[in-house]
């Protein structure tokens, strides 16, 4: 038996007709960008997440930088993140001239510390950014609350939280802006590259939408200096019809993890994630702790099993942010969590009897 880390066949195969009549509307109509499916998709994403307006935009990265520039966030500006996310929270901090400051984040769920965000604000602080990572919602309220008065904007990295939910709200409505991305093998995924920013605040929403189609709102009209980052109506097309079945498939990837929980539960040597009280799940990664990680991995690829690392190095230690910031041991908790975090294959179409082989094979390796 072979169990990929991900099955977007199977997940093709049960939309295939559906999609392949919306995405026939889109040629027969040959209206490709801005189209009658980007404005009713976004309507229908913005009621899922219950945050009022949506914006779609060319890429997960692109939604975040666009929010953090509709937010307030300037060249020079500072904004707080976990060090423990894809390099792509950072570069949209990056990229707008900003700068990122890393926080540590909590042992259990390796979501942002709301001690460690506020203890990073300093008097240049333009934004927190708690990052819904693996499925799993930060605590948003908590961190809310560490920033006190501040009156510090919180805008939420959506990337691997579409449809889920927590005692504070829903993900995507809890920031003063969110972002999202649709990448293919997201809990709602595109055909492609696209992503969306949420956010209840109408004003917000027109920024985003001016800053993404060249600071215009009327073509050969601009107000301010944009760039280029729209969905596509056949990404929009095919969204639609996976936001259909989002929920659903959200419930079997609880099942999934519900399942692997008990299969391993036993298992010495393997600890387990668990989800915060009052959250509700949506289960983008099942991201166990081993020790002796790397060497679990290859033998369980060996094995077929298709796990991998998300993410082997924290933010501080790459190439990329390792000049003139803070140095090895300033994160322990993230940093600890690096060298033993391990990617169990999980998706709504995954089998009892993948899972049981899945759940072996880490047993074997292990004793």
């Amino acid at each position: 038996m072979r169990v990929p880390l991900v099955d977007l066949v199977a997940q093709n195969t049960e939309t295939a007709g559906d999609i392949r009549a919306a995405v026939d509307h889109v040629f027969e109509t040959a209206s490709y960008i801005g189209g009658s499916d980007v404005g009713a998709f976004e309507r229908e994403y913005a009621e899922a997440t219950g945050a009022g307006h949506c914006v779609g935009v060319g890429n997960g990265t692109d939604a975040l930088e666009l929010a953090l520039r509709a937010a307030g966030v300037t060249a020079g500006g500072e904004v707080v993140l976990p060090v423990n996310t894809f390099i792509a929270t950072a570069e949209a901090v990056s990229r707008i001239g900003a700068v990122p400051v890393f926080a540590d984040v909590d042992d259990e769920h390796l979501l942002l510390s709301p001690s460690a965000a506020a203890a990073a604000v300093t008097s240049r602080t333009q934004a927190v950014v708690p990052v819904h990572l693996f499925g799993q919602m930060a605590p948003v309220g908590a961190i809310r609350r560490a920033l006190g008065s501040s009156g510090i904007p919180i805008v939420e990295d959506g990337a691997q939280s579409q449809g889920a939910e927590s005692a504070d709200g829903r993900a995507g409505s809890l920031g003063l802006v969110s972002s999202t991305s649709f990448y293919p093998g997201k809990n709602l995924g595109a055909a492609g590259d696209a992503g969306a920013v949420t956010t209840g605040d109408a004003e917000i929403a027109r920024t985003v939408r001016l800053i993404a189609s060249h600071g215009s709102e009327k073509k050969y009209e601009h107000e301010l200096v944009g760039f280029n980052s729209r969905m596509d109506s056949l990404q929009a097309a095919v969204l639609r019809v996976k936001l259909r079945h989002l929920a659903d498939w959200n419930r079997r990837r609880r099942v999934a993890a519900a399942r692997y929980a008990a299969l391993l539960e036993e298992v010495a040597g393997v600890r387990l994630p668990s989800s915060a009280p009052g959250n509700l799940d949506v289960w983008h990664l099942y991201v166990v702790r081993v020790d002796d990680r790397d060497r679990v991995l290859a033998r369980l690829n060996e094995a077929g099993v298709g796990a991998a690392i998300h993410y082997p190095t924290p933010l501080h230690l790459t190439a990329a942010y390792r000049a003139g910031g803070p140095g090895r041991g300033s994160f322990p908790v993230a940093e600890a969590a690096a060298g033993r975090i391990l990617s169990l294959p999980i998706y709504p179409h995954i089998t009892a009897d993948q899972q049981e082989f899945v759940a072996e094979e880490l047993a074997a390796v292990l004793r």
